[in-house]
């Protein structure tokens, strides 16, 4: 008899909690990335990126040839002693862009990069090299790359990239992803200007127009932040209203328990 009534309650319960959770579900609308991929006949060509130097960048500059030792003279370098070994070893340092976009470079002086893209800017240093140097070989990289991603994800926080080209999606992969409360049709990126000035620009990742936004691949400093979607708003407006909505249930609960075991 009491195990009987033990089932009922178990029942009960079973009812209680899968209505809360499907009344609390999400939409396939809210979560899922790229729904109408599959209605597209052709794959559409992404847009392509190339880093443009900016002021206060960092930027390395490796300068290399079949002559080494006429390639040195063009290189910033510093010795550093490793803690393991006790060995002095010898790295690059990079260059700093100053407000009007320039760099003082070994030999050749101030050159100016900024506005131009990693591209232009090799190009620009192999040319002034070629009366010194034959056949020179110019590798740049952004030493600051960096991103921030905020908001409704598992891992916010600011990330440096290596290769100074990342889309938006990998930077939410370095951040873990969206919760399950993040409103994916409305992401938010924050893109320095020159002068200082802010472009804020939104994306819809539950469409395959994500991959012909102008924010596909981002630029260093920019911010992405993830909004939270009505769930998550709803839940979060007021703690008062959350614990008087679960003192009611489980009052509710505890009462047809009472009521069953009489």
């Amino acid at each position: 008899m009491l195990e009987a009534k033990f089932n009922r309650i178990k029942n009960i319960l079973m009812v209680v909690l899968v209505t809360l959770f499907v009344t609390s579900c999400a939409t396939k609308e809210d979560i899922v990335y790229f729904q109408d991929a599959d209605l597209a006949h052709v794959s559409k060509s992404i847009n392509t990126y190339t880093p443009t130097i900016e002021a206060n960048d960092l930027v390395n500059i490796i300068v290399t040839a079949l002559d080494i030792d006429a390639a040195r003279s063009f290189n910033l370098i510093s010795s550093v002693t490793t803690s393991t070994s006790g060995e002095s070893q010898r790295q690059g340092l990079p260059y700093l862009v100053d407000n009007d976009g320039n760099i003082e470079f070994p030999v050749l002086g101030t050159l100016k990069l900024g506005g131009l893209n990693i591209v232009q800017a090799k190009s620009l240093i192999k040319n002034q090299l070629k009366d010194y140097i034959k056949n020179p070989i110019v590798n740049i990289t952004i030493a600051n790359f960096k991103v921030t991603v905020l908001g409704e994800v598992n891992n916010p926080g600011t990330f440096v990239v290596d290769n100074a080209r990342i889309s938006i999606i990998e930077a939410l992969g370095l951040a873990g992803d969206m919760t399950i409360f993040g409103k994916r049709s409305n992401v938010l990126v924050v893109r320095e200007q020159e002068n200082n000035k802010k472009t804020y620009i939104r994306v819809n990742l539950t469409s395959e127009e994500v991959f012909n936004s102008p924010v596909y691949y981002l630029k260093q400093n920019d911010v992405i932040y993830i909004e939270p979607n009505k769930t998550r708003i709803k839940t979060s407006a007021s703690v008062s209203n959350t614990t008087t909505t679960t003192i009611s249930i489980l009052s509710t609960v505890i009462t047809i328990t009472a009521l069953l075991l009489r």
